[in-house]
């Protein structure tokens, strides 16, 4: 029985053009897939021949070889290819000696060897707490699992897929005109080196079906940002029998309330009162491993550094932890009543004369540079 026409099988005329046939394949293949037409096997070899004619009329360089010469133009039996016969008789040993330097072999059936699945990434967000002591996660992933009705072949139960038998299995036809030759993907197993006739009604001929699978990811104490975590085999499934690919859970840490990170080292900022800075004191700053007490020396400034030892995080590749280093600002007192505001203002002017300059040496020096500076600007 002679091949359909494949404008015929699109609905479209010769003259279409890309988009046109674009439009058209997707509103012919909505209408005879097999999801939609469940059981119909005129359905399924409409959906076939719709793919098919689609795959030689999207691709330029194979809808002219067939505008040309028609379904002879990709047909590798007999003396159908026309524009194939002049050039294997003379330099078809040449050109095969070549192809199976360059392709490894594609002639013998590489298409249909299993082949490792696809790696997957998975991000998962962390807090500081479960990021230094560690934590059990449980997380649920989309993939491309092995179909468990035909065991990842694509047929259907009871039934195997056939060597192709324009490719012979390769998955791989030559093509050309003239002197010009070509190697691309067989139009007929579409590169799969094989044909399934009675595909898996559950994968439809894919051998992998889309499935969500919740697994429990054990995170070792002191993971950071970017640290990956590997799952071997947990990626989508292989083909044609092939093992899966490996899943990577990165790890992203949240923001938190009081503490930064800098790899092993925390730093957080304390805010003191005016009189415990000048004064002097202790007070109780929080730590992943609980409160401890930090002692503030008399007349302590803002930006004063103070670290904790040991009180950091130890990370999965350090031996011991790093350090909490502690920024002090000093608060300047706000919504004062009456009685305060005179309490300072007479201890303001305490500070007039020399002694403003012994308890304000920094305010002092300031004034200083900017005398300096105005007599500069005046000579």
């Amino acid at each position: 029985m002679a091949d359909k026409d494949y404008y015929q099988i699109l609905g479209v005329d010769r003259n279409a053009t890309e988009n046109e046939i674009k439009k058209a394949y997707k509103k012919q293949a909505m209408k005879c897939h097999p999801d939609r037409c469940p059981g119909d096997k005129n359905a399924e070899a409409k959906f076939k021949e719709v793919n098919k004619a689609n795959e030689i009329l999207s691709n330029k360089e194979k809808r002219a070889a067939y505008d040309q010469y028609g379904h002879a133009a990709f047909d590798q039996q007999g003396g159908g290819a026309h524009y194939n016969t002049q050039f294997e008789e003379a330099f078809g040993s040449v050109f095969s000696h070549f192809s199976d330097i360059f392709d490894g072999g594609a002639r013998r059936g590489r298409n249909r060897s299993p082949s490792k699945g696809s790696d997957l990434g998975y991000p998962i967000s962390l807090t500081l707490e479960e990021a230094v002591k560690g934590v059990t996660k449980e997380i649920t992933i989309p993939t491309q699992e092995k179909c468990g009705y035909c065991h990842g072949s694509g047929a259907k139960p009871g039934s195997s897929p056939m060597t192709c038998s324009t490719c012979g299995g390769a998955g791989q036809v030559i093509m050309g005109q003239g002197f010009l030759k070509i190697q691309q993907n067989c139009p007929k197993c579409h590169g799969q080196g094989a044909i399934i006739k009675d595909p898996c009604t559950q994968c439809h001929g894919l051998g992998r079906i889309k499935k969500s699978k919740t697994l429990a990811v054990k995170i070792p104490p002191g993971v950071d940002t970017g640290d990956r975590i590997r799952l071997t085999g947990e990626g989508e499934a292989g083909t044609h029998g092939g093992p899966a690919g490996d899943l990577y859970v990165e790890m992203q840490i949240k923001p938190h309330l009081i503490f930064q990170r800098d790899g092993n080292n925390l730093s957080c900022e304390v805010p003191i009162n005016f009189t415990l800075a000048a004064l002097g004191g202790e007070i109780e700053v929080p730590t992943l491993q609980g409160p401890v007490k930090l002692k503030i020396p008399a007349e302590t400034q803002t930006g004063k550094l103070f670290r904790c030892a040991g009180k950091g995080v130890k990370s999965v590749r350090s031996d011991g932890p790093g350090d909490l280093h502690c920024r002090v600002i000093v608060e300047t007192p706000v919504k004062l009543n009456e009685e305060q505001k005179q309490l300072l203002s007479k201890l303001n002017e305490s500070f007039s004369g020399s002694a403003g300059e012994k308890n304000s040496p920094l305010s002092q020096k300031f004034l200083d540079r900017v005398k300096k500076f105005v007599d500069h600007l005046t000579r």
